[in-house]
């Protein structure tokens, strides 16, 4: 006779579900196992190759274009391995605007704890696309040079015999736009003229008889075509969207329609030493006033000259960029609105 148990209890679980059960388990560890391997994996150095790269992260770049910019010049092995180790560590908002000198036998590791430090390269001046002549003249700072040099480098005036791109400047305007977005070679002994007369020469060599010539076919002098591009360069970081947001503008400069350009708004208010507001009235502020503003209002990179030369054949009016950096353009107000409550919440609250 067998003995009868009080604690005994007989599993309710059929012995499939639990067989199967077991089986899936087994699998998500082994699986946790893989990705976590494969993560691992993917910070290490792409190679042993230890030649540096200058590598440029722009003013306002999101971790996003970073991981790509990296990964398209060979110096990460996978975008979202990189994006998801500066999450975890908390890092998204340190990563500093400069230039960089990077080699592929750093680990990601490596790389982001000098973007995170600003660990730029000190042989080197970078004007990073956008930049206001305020921020260039900080970089020049950054890279040793002294004030008073920097001061008289920059002064517009003695370089307008020499620069044919500046010949049509207004007398009173700055450097402002025409100082061209690189990465400049510095020694102990260069004057920062001379990255200056470097700068202006690449803008110069950018600035083509055909650039030129196609501001004149949409009515814009040179320095009105510059003007715009930087509009242009600030409000879309996408090439591709940037001819038809060039369109857009030029489209309401013909219809007498104020630009309403956030950016232009923020220039103005920089520029008079106030917070950064699209409600602060200046004249660079095209949300208030119609035409463009008075003149550039950062630095331009060959894709924004091109699209406000070769603007897209469209009949847009209005344009956002989301939350997730997608441009959307529509015909009518009504379709703009809509497209800001649907895709613009965090960015548009800070536009204000």
């Amino acid at each position: 006779m067998s003995e009868y148990r009080m604690n005994e209890r007989k599993s309710h679980i059929p012995r499939r579900i639990r067989w199967v059960g077991g089986i899936l388990l087994a699998i998500l560890v082994v699986a946790a196992i893989i990705v976590h391997f494969m993560y691992t994996e993917n910070l290490r150095p792409v190679s042993n190759n230890g030649k540096s790269q200058v590598f440029t992260v722009a003013t306002d770049s999101s971790l996003k274009q970073i991981a790509v910019q990296l990964k398209q010049a060979g110096l990460i092995r996978d975008t979202r391995a990189f994006e998801l180790y500066v999450a975890v560590h908390d890092e998204r908002d340190k990563l500093q605007a400069g230039t960089y000198k990077f080699s592929p036998s750093e680990s990601v590791q490596q790389i982001v704890d000098a973007l995170v430090h600003g660990k730029v390269a000190t042989d080197l001046v970078t004007i990073v696309p956008g930049a206001r002549i305020d921020q260039i003249r900080q970089s020049f700072i950054n890279a040793g040079f002294k004030p008073a040099a920097i001061d008289a480098a920059l002064q517009a005036g003695q370089y307008r015999a020499d620069y044919p791109a500046l010949a049509d400047n207004p007398a009173s305007s700055t450097l402002e736009g025409f100082l061209y977005p690189d990465s400049y070679q510095k020694t102990a002994s260069t004057d920062p003229r001379t990255i200056v007369e470097e700068a202006l020469t690449e803008m110069q060599n950018h600035l083509t008889a055909s650039i030129r010539a196609s501001f004149a076919s949409e009515g814009l002098t040179t320095y009105q075509g510059v003007t715009l591009a930087s509009i242009v360069e600030q409000e879309v970081s996408s090439s591709t969207d940037r001819p038809q947001v060039a369109q857009v503008f030029l489209t309401r400069l013909k219809k007498d329609m104020p630009l309403g350009s956030d950016v232009t708004a923020f220039y103005g208010a920089i520029k008079a030493g106030v917070a950064p507001t699209t409600s602060y009235d200046s004249p660079y502020n095209t949300l208030l006033h119609k035409g463009l503003p008075p003149g550039p209002i950062g630095g331009v990179s060959d894709s924004s000259l091109q699209a406000v030369a070769h603007p897209a054949r469209t009949d847009w009016l209005y344009f956002v960029t989301g939350d997730d950096g997608v441009t959307h353009f529509s015909k009518t107000l009504q379709q703009h609105e809509a497209y800001t409550q649907q895709y613009c919440h965090k960015l548009c609250v800070q536009a204000q």
